[in-house]
Parts: structure tokens; C-alpha cells; sequence
């Protein structure tokens, strides 16, 4: 079982659902059992918990929690060891509740006295403290409980790990808590203060994450007024540190945003690297904009990965970091923000319920009008991809909050890529029969304009192209495509369309034709019979000759209704 499950998530989950869960805390908690029965349960229940947050949700449900902690009073370290590992990755998990640490008044003395047993046991029971001590309360009571005393001689342990667990131990304990801050400016371990042991872990041969834990741990020390804000060491140590980790984090970040640009093997293997998806996703609140913006970037050359895009995108639910980010950011920012997030939006991507419920129209429509031509072009082509095969619903959101003013105006930007992205807004808006009609019943005499607007224009055949295909929806709407027929203008530019010299306005114009004279539905026969007047009949034939073998067959199928 251990080794089935072993990062394979889907087996995991099976596993659940087949009810593992209950059996395997069972065994654990039965007197009967082997020490060695009891540990292998508690690791396969570890790698059970490190799954998705749906897997923990099904542990906490089975009331893991409560089974593991009574397996701590075991006298087997192994065993403990192996509890500890599984409570650490429940913890740590964003779905687990911090106040079941706390509800059980002998568990954090319990665990103070665990400290000792081990190396392993001093880096989990470390790790569970920093991810459960969430305000005052917490902090209280593992600051009543010796957390100081008991932690500090681990910053010297030679293992990396518990040292690096303790430090950001002391970084949660002493966040706005003066109490904890004062104390810990007289504690010794091996005759160093403790701010000096903060220091020297801020040294350029540390690891970066110890630097900025340690600059922390002291610049929490400063706030509180422990230490003095204008001690030299702290002041020029912090400020250049802090400099040097922002800039080695930004080159990090960058460097596997070009990485993974084109290459999906490599985004696998950046996605698969431990902790790094949620060290992207850190990086998104940075303080330093250039970290923001890098971090971004690298999430963005990832999202291009449709498999990244249904996975691990979603385990971490990386787009609520980024609509955080898109609410208030500079716009180099917000660009690179925008386009990843019309990543997020296509069809097949989990994520693009959730940002719909999140307010994302409103904060799209918001970027069309906006002055930098890049955030338009991305608020226009992300409201695309959500309005593809998309409910009703949304569709009706999406026309609200952008305006019809809004609307027309994006089809006369100067800026090509605007208007083509806008175009295709508007074609996914039209598509469906009801929804055509609908829209059309609403908004038609406008959009009828726009699209005469675009066709007298002097635009390119992809803007022409793109215009008459979206024509064709409104052809196929059952009562929009009188609109059509009752415009004599909009029937000539199809005529006109059909003769054209660019093979592309050609197939795009006979769509429009297609569907207006199908002659399964209602009021095919005038609708032909007008079409014949004006010479479309004609046209069709000549049509039927064409070298081009795809008009050729259109004009040919269309010229099949007449005589059906």
C-alpha cells in the first residue's frame, strides 16, 4: 500500500475513497498491533496527507488528529517519529484547522517534552509549532509552555533542517508580541545572545531562507523595542541582505520563467521540484515589486501548460494569489498578471469557476479601459476565453459589466490586437442558437451598426474575416437572422464578400448564405427567394467552379437547399 501511493495522487485517492483511512487508524490505535504494524500505518497515512487538500479534509474527517496524538504516548520513537512526520504534513496543510493543536490542554507540554527524543522529532514538532501559532492566543501559550527555552538551544543543532524549523519558530513567536520579543534579547545558548546567533545567521554563506527568516526574527525584535532601531549591525546587515535575497530571488525566478517557456518536459520538472509551486505562489506578495513581478512571470511561462494548468495550478489554487495580485499592482505587473490569467480561463481549467465567482468580470472590464494598450488587449482576451461555450448567464454578466458603449468602443481601437480579441469576444458571446437570439433580441440594432462599421472599413482580411464569421452566427440565430435579412446594406457587403478576390472573405461570406437559406427552418423559402432575386443563385454557381476545393464544396452544398 505504501509503495502504491507513493506520489501518486490519483491511487491516494482511490485508496480513500475505497475506505483505507478508517482501517489503517484502526490498526494504529488497536493495543494488538505491532509497533512495527502501527508505524507503517502512520506512514502510509503521512503519504496519504500529503495529497490533495481534499485527501486531508477525508483524514481530518476520520478524526486523524486525535489518533495520532494519542500515538505520541508511545514509548517506540520510530513510531512517534512517524506520527509527528504525518501530524506535520496535516498541519501544514491550509485546510486544517490550527485549533486542534490547542484543544487538548497536554498535547503542547507533551510535545515540548518530545523535543529531546530526536533530530526528527525536534524539526516536526518545530515545523507543527511555526504553522499552528496564529496570533496571541497561540503564541501564549507556547511561550507559557517553555517554547523559548525549549527552542533556543536548536539553533545551533548541527542538523540544517531543525535549525532552519526553529528560526522560523521564533520568527511566528515574536511577530507583534513584545513580550516574547523582550525575552528573547536575554536568552543565551552556549554563551552567545541570542541576537547575535540571529546575526551571524544572516551571513552571505547562510542559505537565502535563513537570512530572511533570521531578518525576521529581528526585525520583529526592533518593532517591539528590544533591540535599538538604529543598532549599526542590524540596520546595514537587514537592508543589504534583504537587497541581495530580493535580487537573487528575482534572477531564481526568471531564470525558470525562460526555462519553461517552450518546453513542457522542463515545466514538469520545475512544477515537480519540491516546495516550488508554493515558493512561486509566495513570491507573488513579495515586498519587492521586481520579486513580484519575476515570480509572476515564471507563473505565467508555467500556466502555458495545459496539464500544469488542470493539475498543480489547481492543488494550489494559484489564482486566488493572483486575483490578489491583479486587484492593486503596477502595471508591469498587472500585464504579465492578466495574460497568465487568461491562461486560467480557458475552457478545459479547473480554475475558471472559481475566478468567475471571485468578481473577474467587473476587474476585466475595468482593464479594457484602460490607457495601456497591452491590459486592454488581456481584459478583452481574457473576457473572451470566459465567454467561450459559456452559460447564458455568464454571457449576460460579461455584456453588463462591460457596456455596450464599452463594447463599440473597443471596436474602433487603434490598436489591431484590441479589436481582433474584441471581435472574438463578440463571436463566443453569439454562439448557441438561444443565446444568439437573445443577445441579438437586446443588443442587435447596435451590433448590426459595428458590424456595417467594420466592413466599409479599412481594415485587414483578418479583421473582415473574424466579422463575417461572427455575421454567420447571427445567421444562425432562429429569429436573429431576420436582422440580417431585413438589412439590405449588410446583404450587398455579403454579396459583395462572395465575389471578393481573398479566398478567406469568400468561405466566410457563404457561412453567412449557408445559414440563411437552410431549408430545414421556418421561412427558408422567402429567405432563398429573396437571395435569388438579388443574384446570390448566380454567384453560388460560379462558386461551384472554383479552383478552391473548400468554396467549391460550400457552394455546392448551398446550392443543394435550393433544389431540395
Amino acid at each position: 500500500m505504501k509503495n502504491a501511493v507513493i506520489g501518486n495522487n490519483k491511487q491516494k485517492a482511490n485508496l480513500i475513497v475505497l475506505g483505507a483511512v478508517p482501517r489503517l487508524l484502526y490498526l494504529l490505535q488497536q493495543e494488538t498491533s505491532s509497533t512495527e504494524l502501527k508505524t507503517e500505518c502512520a506512514v502510509v497515512l503521512g503519504s496519504l496527507a500529503m495529497g490533495t487538500e481534499n485527501n486531508v479534509k477525508s483524514l481530518l474527517d476520520c478524526h486523524i488528529i486525535p489518533a495520532l496524538l494519542q500515538g505520541l504516548l508511545s514509548l517506540d520513537l520510530k513510531f512517534i517519529e512517524a506520527c509527528l512526520r504525518c501530524l506535520r504534513t496535516i498541519f501544514t496543510s491550509p485546510v486544517t484547522p490550527e485549533e486542534l493543536l490547542y484543544t487538548d490542554a497536554t498535547v503542547i507540554p507533551h510535545l515540548m517534552a518530545l523535543l529531546s527524543k530526536s533530530r526528527y522529532t525536534q524539526e516536526y514538532i518545530c515545523q507543527i509549532f511555526s504553522h499552528c501559532c496564529k496570533g496571541p492566543d497561540h503564541q501564549t501559550i507556547l511561550f507559557n509552555h517553555g517554547a523559548v527555552q525549549n527552542i533556543a538551544h536548536l539553533l545551533t543543532s548541527v542538523s540544517y533542517k531543525v535549525r532552519m524549523q526553529a528560526l522560523k519558530c521564533f520568527s511566528v513567536l515574536a511577530f507583534e508580541n513584545p513580550q516574547v520579543s523582550m525575552t528573547l534579547v536575554n536568552v543565551l545558548v552556549d554563551g552567545e545572545l541570542l541576537p547575535q546567533i540571529f546575526v551571524k545567521m544572516l551571513q552571505r554563506d547562510k542559505p537565502i531562507e535563513m537570512q530572511l527568516t533570521s531578518a525576521k526574527c529581528l526585525t520583529y525584535m526592533c518593532r517591539a523595542g528590544a533591540i535599538r532601531t538604529d543598532d549599526n549591525c542590524i540596520v546595514l546587515k537587514l537592508d543589504h541582505d534583504l537587497k541581495h535575497a530580493h535580487e537573487l530571488r528575482q534572477a531564481a525566478f526568471k531564470l525558470y520563467a525562460s526555462l519553461g517557456a517552450n518546453d513542457e518536459d522542463i515545466r514538469k520538472k520545475i512544477i515537480e521540484t519540491e516546495n516550488m509551486m508554493d515558493r512561486i505562489v509566495t513570491g507573488l506578495s513579495e515586498s519587492s515589486v521586481k520579486v513580484r513581478l519575476a515570480a509572476v512571470r515564471c507563473l505565467h511561462s508555467l500556466s502555458r501548460s495545459v496539464q500544469q494548468l488542470r493539475t498543480s495550478f489547481q492543488d494550489h489554487a494559484v489564482w486566488k494569489p493572483l486575483m490578489k495580485v491583479l486587484q492593486n499592482a503596477p502595471d508591469e505587473i498587472l500585464v504579465v498578471a492578466s495574460s497568465m490569467l487568461c491562461n486560467l480561463l480557458l475552457e478545459f481549467s479547473p480554475s475558471k469557476e472559481p475566478i468567475l465567482e471571485s468578481g473577474a468580470v467587473e476587474l476585466l472590464c475595468g482593464l479594457t479601459q484602460s490607457e495601456n494598450p497591452a491590459l486592454r488587449v488581456n481584459g478583452i482576451w481574457a473576457l473572451m476565453n470566459m465567454a467561450f461555450q459559456a452559460e447564458q448567464k455568464i454571457k449576460a454578466d460579461i455584456l453588463r459589466s462591460l457596456s455596450t458603449e464599452q463594447l463599440f468602443r473597443l471596436l474602433s481601437d487603434s490598436d489591431l490586437n484590441v479589436l481582433m480579441k474584441t471581435l472574438g469576444l463578440l463571436r463566443n458571446l453569439l454562439s448557441t442558437r438561444p443565446h444568439i437570439d437573445k443577445i441579438m433580441s437586446t443588443h442587435g440594432k447596435q451590433i448590426m451598426q459595428a458590424v456595417t462599421l467594420i466592413l466599409e472599413g479599412e481594415h485587414n482580411i483578418e479583421v473582415k474575416e473574424q466579422t463575417l464569421c461572427i455575421l454567420a452566427n447571427i445567421a444562425d440565430g432562429t429569429t436573429a437572422k431576420e436582422l440580417i435579412m431585413t438589412n439590405d446594406d449588410i446583404l450587398q457587403k455579403i454579396k459583395y464578400y462572395m465575389g471578393h478576390s481573398h479566398v478567406k472573405l469568400q468561405l466566410a461570406a457563404m457561412f453567412c448564405i449557408s445559414n440563411l437559406i437552410w431549408n430545414e427552418e421556418e421561412g427558408s423559402q422567402e429567405r432563398q427567394d429573396k437571395l435569388r432575386d438579388m443574384g446570390i443563385v448566380d454567384i453560388l454557381h460560379k462558386l461551384s467552379q472554383s479552383p478552391d476545393s473548400n468554396l467549391c464544396d460550400k457552394a455546392k452544398t448551398a446550392l443543394q437547399q435550393y433544389l431540395a
